[in-house]
């Protein structure tokens, strides 16, 4: 599964880090480096078993902290107090999270120092469940983390995978990249910025089929506008996510809608934009579609094979003469005489502003992370270095809210 993640901005932020006994305790080395680099300030609290999967000397290294396991200290009997550890932390995440402790957070069992600083913390609390998957499936387990999550608790899904056990299925604990970034935006102050708009999203490649087997599309994975959808939502806006075919997983908190050709796309993008603030077109978008649709696969043969096409609807004209006073922001991919097409599209299709892509820059385009786009409106331009999609994405939206 392809992802959008970028490093988040913690800077100044206080992390405390709690470790269980799970084989993949030897990723939280690699999560508690990704904090640190993001600018947070880490604290560690292990488990007793925790230190059976990776050494305390390794965690106070890379946190630069002393690593508290005990309640109080063997050398000198100082305590150690769960209530300042509680009251220290922006945020206290656990991973991974075993089967164990979350069934322990459920029933406010304090049995160790890392469940008496959750039972004392005033901070948002994050899990990273690590665990097989029968365990994880288990009826006890899921209705663990029902518990949790009503109680505020967020759960940071993990991934389905090569587990521990030699089985494949989900259980595995998620990337440290993908929980620092969780993390990151559950302390990002900007999410409620759009509280009360509603945004449609158009992401992915459409298909337009040739028979059963054959199809007309493109080199789209819809990275680009995923990571607008999520972006959008991550500041509190209400997001339809109208999807063509891609492999990307759901943004946190996105409606997504399901299509598969452009006339799919077409009447679900129209539907949702009714009680739409606005949209972002970002769907490549098929412009051609076959007249006709072979019912069996078409056999090969010996001479040429002509398949006519017809255009399909425009959906991004469509909402431009329909938008009134909203506001609509197109995308405009192109290999040639760049600025001049785009300027043309802005105007013909009724957009606020218009994202250009060109495939001549390196690092920007199709199936990577990263993108050079310049932002061009009726008043100017605005050419971005390379940047992370995502990061691409937070420019993009700032720019909606200045025009809100």
């Amino acid at each position: 599964m392809e992802s959008t993640t970028q490093r988040p901005d913690l800077r100044g932020r206080h992390i405390l880090l709690g470790i269980t006994g799970s084989i993949a305790a030897y990723k939280a080395a690699v999560l508690c480096r990704l904090l640190k680099t993001a600018g947070a300030e880490v604290r560690v609290v292990m488990t007793p078993l925790a230190k059976q999967f990776i050494t305390p000397l390794t965690m106070a290294t890379l946190s630069k902290n002393p690593i508290l396991v005990e309640f109080f200290d063997p050398e000198n009997g100082a305590w150690n107090s769960h209530v300042s550890l509680g009251e220290w932390a922006d945020c206290l995440l656990i991973a991974p999270a075993t089967a164990n402790t979350l069934a322990k957070m459920a029933c406010g069992i304090a049995d160790n120092l890392l469940l008496t600083t959750y039972l004392s913390a005033r901070c948002p609390v994050a899990v990273a469940p690590a665990m097989d998957l029968d365990m994880y499936a288990h009826t006890a387990t899921q209705q663990n983390l029902r518990t949790l999550a009503e109680r505020g608790v967020r759960i940071v899904e993990p991934a389905e995978g090569e587990l521990a056990s030699g089985l494949t299925g989900k259980g595995r604990m998620a990337e440290p990249e993908t929980i620092a970034a969780f993390v990151g935006d559950l302390l990002d102050e900007k999410k409620k910025s759009l509280l009360g708009k509603r945004f449609v999203v158009t992401a992915g490649a459409t298909i337009e089929p040739i028979d059963p087997v054959r199809f007309i599309s493109n080199h789209s994975t819809g990275k680009m506008g995923y990571a607008i959808a999520g972006e959008l939502a991550r500041r509190g806006a209400a997001v339809t996510l109208v999807s063509g075919r891609t492999t990307l997983a759901t943004p946190s908190g996105v409606d997504r809608v399901e299509t598969l050709s452009a006339a799919e796309m077409y009447e679900a993008a129209t539907a949702a934009f009714d009680a739409a603030d606005g949209a972002v077109m970002c769907a490549a978008v098929a412009d051609y579609t076959p007249t006709e649709v072979a019912d069996h696969k078409m056999k090969k043969g010996d001479g040429e094979l002509t398949i006519a096409l017809r255009r399909t609807r425009d959906i991004a004209a469509e909402l431009g003469a329909r938008k009134g006073g909203r506001l609509l922001v197109g995308f405009a991919l192109e290999t040639h005489d760049e600025e001049a097409h785009a300027e043309s599209k802005l105007d013909r299709k009724n957009f606020d502003f218009i994202v250009l892509n060109s495939l001549r820059d390196a690092g920007a385009g199709f199936r990577g992370d990263t993108n050079k786009v310049t932002l061009i409106d009726r008043t100017g331009r605005e050419a971005l270095p390379l940047m992370s999609k995502r990061e691409v994405a937070a420019r993009i939206v700032d720019k909606i809210e200045t025009l809100l």
